[in-house]
C-alpha cells in the first residue's frame, strides 16, 4: 500500500513540474532557464518512477491483478 502512495505522490509531483515549466514559458521573457529546469527536473522524476516501478515489479511490492 505504502508504494502505491509513493507512485501517485511521484505522478502528483511530475504534473506539478509540467504545470510549473508551463508557468514559465508564459511569463518570462528572458530565455526560459528556469522552464528548461523544471523540464529537466519533471524527466528524471519520470526516469526515476520507471525505475521504481521496474524495482518494484522485480521485488514482488507490485504485479499484474494486484489490488
Amino acid at each position: 500500500m505504502l508504494f502505491k502512495i509513493v507512485v501517485v505522490l511521484a505522478l502528483f509531483v511530475i504534473i506539478a513540474s509540467l504545470f510549473s515549466a508551463l508557468y514559465f514559458l508564459a511569463k518570462d521573457k528572458d530565455g526560459g532557464t528556469r522552464t528548461v529546469r523544471a523540464l529537466t527536473l519533471r524527466i528524471g522524476l519520470s526516469i526515476t518512477l520507471f525505475l521504481l516501478l521496474l524495482l518494484g515489479y522485480y521485488f514482488g511490492l507490485i504485479g499484474p491483478g494486484q489490488h
